[in-house]
């Protein structure tokens, strides 16, 4: 026979109510999906620059007015090195799409050269976002001579 207790349970189903609320977690679920991360155009942006830049063949990033703009900036007292010269990101919730102009050195093949930047950056950006890169377009907007090195070596006339 069954024992009631003062509210009329029965033992057994006080024992589950009591076990059910030990298991039972506050807050629903696990910590890490409790609200949402969003991530900049531009955070992406310099990442996909910094790591089209450290690829072997890169010699510039951006055309050549942006580059012009940027050389001009970076000699202004307190300017910042324009990381994100020549990439262009569009960023969702789960993926990326990256717009890279980039100039090479002379010499270098250039096909190669754009299959390991493309590799570095989808390798970075991933690594580092968790988006999914679903493509990145790379222009090559100019080759780098050795001649013109020379040139802007010795182009100042004061120093």
């Amino acid at each position: 026979m069954t024992q009631r207790n003062r509210t009329g349970d029965s033992e057994n189903e006080t024992a589950q109510a009591v076990t059910t609320r030990k298991t039972t977690r506050r807050g629903g679920g696990d910590p890490g999906t409790r609200g949402r991360t969003t991530i900049a155009d531009g955070v992406v942006e310099k990442i996909a620059g910094l790591a089209a830049r450290e690829v072997v063949g890169v010699h510039a990033m951006g055309s050549g007015l942006a580059r012009t703009f940027g050389a001009v900036r970076d000699r202004v007292p307190g300017g910042a090195k324009a990381v994100t010269r020549g990439v262009k990101a569009e960023v969702g919730e789960v993926q990326a799409a990256l717009d890279l102009e980039i100039v090479v050195d002379y010499g270098v093949a250039i096909s190669d050269v754009a299959r390991a930047v493309r590799e570095n950056v989808v390798a970075s950006v991933e690594r580092m976002t968790g988006l999914e890169v679903v493509e990145v377009n790379i222009a090559v907007s100019d080759v780098k001579l050795p001649e013109e090195e020379e040139e802007e070596e010795t182009g100042t006339r004061v120093q």
